[in-house]
């Protein structure tokens, strides 16, 4: 009873700072979401999945009355001190009244709430749960379609009629159009169902029916079937879905940060499970069967998939004109325009078998659990011999297995997770986040992965790309010393053992971030960001002695100012610059970047839209930027010489059910006469985008 007074007091006492400041439950506004975990943005980060990853969580959002800790940390919003506090409050008062009720939370601000609103939810109930199944499919809480096109409308040489080469062949051109297709249909109610089908054909790409190439009119096809919390059935996926449990060492798809602005909540990877794949990403996820099946404290996951994939085939003929094939890559770009690409669409086949075993104690303070999984191709992988991938995989199966763990106690989360391969090689994973009081958070994260250790789904924490060939210390550290000020920083120093890509002897380097923000008051937020970044690669081929391979260390620092201004709710104004330095073999070079961007609404109509100015010397200095785009798409152009950038995005409601966008973008050099190479080239000097979209929502 008294429990139940003081949360009826906390409510109260939130609902009155509400009169004051209100807390809206808008769209998830991913531009801000992602441009704050990210410290710099590089090619090889996939950011269509993260950005569908993150909206799983939007669309499966968290029911406050039965998230752990290790729930609310996946999310990489909340400091260890702040799950403390929720923790604790819950289990005080029992459950929330609402979720104006977060504000009477210990340590949680209203930037934290607001950040935090768009994936969770208190009672996750679904009133049609008594329904037959189509019915309650057509009460689906998310149901709608979207419509997708997007067209770059200069012509591209791949595009343009080719050319009769010496020998009297045809010069390669683009089977297809220079439109770019995607549909995508959804209905979804959380902790209940969820069906998908995505379809998706790319800018070139031919719009045909082919069984023989898997062509079924768009090049790629998605789709998904999930059934949540029937019985002990935790969850049952049919069609392409992803898994991540532990450190990431085997399973690790999904959505993971890494290194970023955001130094604390990010270097941890969370045990989220199975979770529909939804990208238009051609690798990466498993296509079969997946359930998860609940034992008390102890759960267990079965997985099953038999996909096809995109390979370079090779074939050998011996003394006795027997001929056998091999692989000697698998294609990750999944584009399909030449007669070439489309040769080696679903030339080999992958079927992988896997098991996840999770334990919890009592309150659900330590877990544990084992990963196993079992991959093998149709053909054996025999990477062409290079000086530096001598310890590739090679061979026609792989397993990995791994253990993990996690625990916390009070302000403190410890996590690990060790794999092997079976290759022999090893990788390693192991780390902490605390919050050593209520305005300083550190993190600590220690890897090695041997060279010879092989896995084909793993994300952990790393400076490659993959988690192979790699040494590194991390740390962290996160001030907040009031409201207005708040300081990041990250040191990371990595060793590579053995050789890489362009670096043919062993290396080592180092990397630093440093961001201060200052925000006096909700409608004003100043950032300074440095980073500095040094590593090894080979000389030029020129200054290379013919005995051996000499490496120099390149040196990279980028600069960051960035200033919003909300004067009101409908309106926000953006300033940013941008610079950046590399210094190689004594070389120097620079560049920046000075960008200008406005969005607001009015009624049913929403406008966005920027203009930019960049010069660089080189490719090493080219400049990303955030630009927003139609629902559900995300845009990071890279931008190098010199040239003006502009778009424009415009949102119309045109009823609870239907909504369009526009988006028209342009680019113009000054010192250049084409752009891009290849049968991407086009002549001319500037570059004009448009995107299409509507998405009409069925239960509105």
């Amino acid at each position: 009873m008294k429990g139940k007074a003081i949360t009826g007091l906390a409510l109260l006492v939130g609902t009155m700072g509400l009169y004051a400041q209100q807390i809206p439950k808008t769209e998830l506004d991913i531009e801000a979401f992602i441009e704050e975990r990210f410290a710099f943005q590089e090619e090889d980060i996939p950011y269509e999945d993260l950005y569908e990853s993150l909206l799983q969580h939007y669309f499966q959002p968290l029911d406050l009355q039965k998230a752990t800790s290790t729930d609310l940390q996946s999310l990489y919003l909340l400091s260890p001190k702040q799950i403390e506090s929720f923790i604790n409050y819950r289990n005080q008062l029992g459950n929330f009244v609402s979720l104006y009720e977060l504000q009477a939370i210990p340590d949680w601000t209203l930037t934290t709430i607001e950040n935090l609103l768009p994936f969770v939810v208190i009672n996750s109930s679904n009133p049609h749960q008594s329904l037959p199944g189509f019915k309650r499919m057509a009460k689906a809480e998310n149901a709608y379609l979207l419509l997708r096109h997007n067209r770059v409308w200069q012509e591209r040489k791949g595009f343009s009629v080719p050319d009769t080469l010496a020998n009297g062949t045809l010069s390669s051109r683009y089977m297809g159009d220079p439109n770019n297709l995607y549909l995508r249909f959804r209905l979804q109610q959380p902790s209940d169902f969820s069906m998908g089908l995505t379809l998706d054909k790319d800018a070139g790409e031919l719009f045909t029916w082919d069984p023989q190439t898997k062509r079924y009119g768009f090049n790629f096809l998605s789709f998904h079937y999930t059934l949540y919390n029937k019985g002990r059935l935790k969850m049952l996926s049919l069609g392409d879905y992803q898994l991540q449990y532990g450190q990431g060492l085997v399973f690790g798809s999904g959505f993971s940060v890494g290194k970023g602005a955001e130094t604390i909540t990010t270097v941890k990877r969370s045990s989220i499970g199975v979770r529909p794949y939804t990208s238009v990403l051609e690798a990466g996820y498993f296509r079969g069967l997946a359930a998860t099946y609940s034992m008390g404290r102890l759960d267990m996951t079965f997985m099953l998939s038999n996909k096809s994939r995109d390979a370079n085939i090779q074939t050998t003929i011996d003394s006795l004109d027997n001929s056998s094939s091999y692989l000697s890559s698998l294609v990750l770009s999944g584009l399909h325009r030449t007669k070439n690409e489309i040769q080696k669409k679903a030339q080999a086949n992958e079927q992988n078998l896997g098991v996840n075993l999770g334990y919890q104690n009592f309150d659900k303070t330590l877990k544990v659990g084992v990963n196993s999984l079992y991959t093998g191709y149709s053909q054996p992988i025999y990477p062409t011999e290079r000086v530096y991938n001598q310890f590739e995989f090679k061979g026609k199966s792989n397993t990995v297995h791994s253990i993990y763990f996690t625990y916390n106690f009070r302000n403190h989360y410890f996590f690990g997770e060790t794999a092997l391969s079976k290759s022999g090689g090893m990788g390693h994973v192991a780390g902490f986040m605390s919050s050593l009081n209520s305005k300083l958070d550190f993190s600590l994260v220690w890897r090695k992965y041997d060279r010879n250790f092989h896995t084909f789904y793993g994300n952990a924490f790393s400076e490659g790309s993959r988690p192979i060939n790699e040494e590194g210390l991390y740390m962290g550290v996160y001030f907040k010393p009031n409201r207005k000020f708040s300081w990041s920083a990250y040191y990371d120093y990595f060793s590579f053992p053995w050789m890489r890509f362009r670096v043919y002897a062993p290396s080592i380097g180092h990397e630093w971030l440093s961001r201060f923000k200052f925000q006096p008051n909700k409608q004003l937020t100043l950032f300074i960001q440095f980073r500095e970044e040094i590593k090894s690669r080979n000389l030029l081929s020129e200054d290379q002695p013919s005995s051996q391979y000499l490496l120099a260390q390149g040196k990279r620092q980028n600069m960051v100012w960035s200033l919003n201004y909300h004067p009101n709710r409908s309106w926000q104004i953006k300033s940013r610059v941008q610079q950046s330095f590399y210094k190689f073999a004594g070389e120097k070079s620079k560049g920046f970047l000075i960008a200008q961007s406005i969005s607001g609404e009015a009624g049913a109509w929403k406008f966005s839209g920027s203009l930019a100015l960049f010069d660089t010397d080189d490719y090493e200095n080219r400049q990303y930027l955030y630009e927003k785009n139609v629902l559900w798409a995300f845009s990071i152009p890279n931008f190098y010489d010199q040239g003006i950038r502009t778009y424009l995005l415009v949102q119309y409601k045109v009823n609870p059910r239907l909504t369009i966008w526009g988006r028209w973008a342009k680019t113009n050099y000054t010192n250049r006469e084409q752009i891009g190479s290849g049968l991407q080239e086009i002549a001319g000097n500037k570059m004009v985008e448009t995107t299409f979209q509507l998405r009409y929502q069925f239960n509105r």
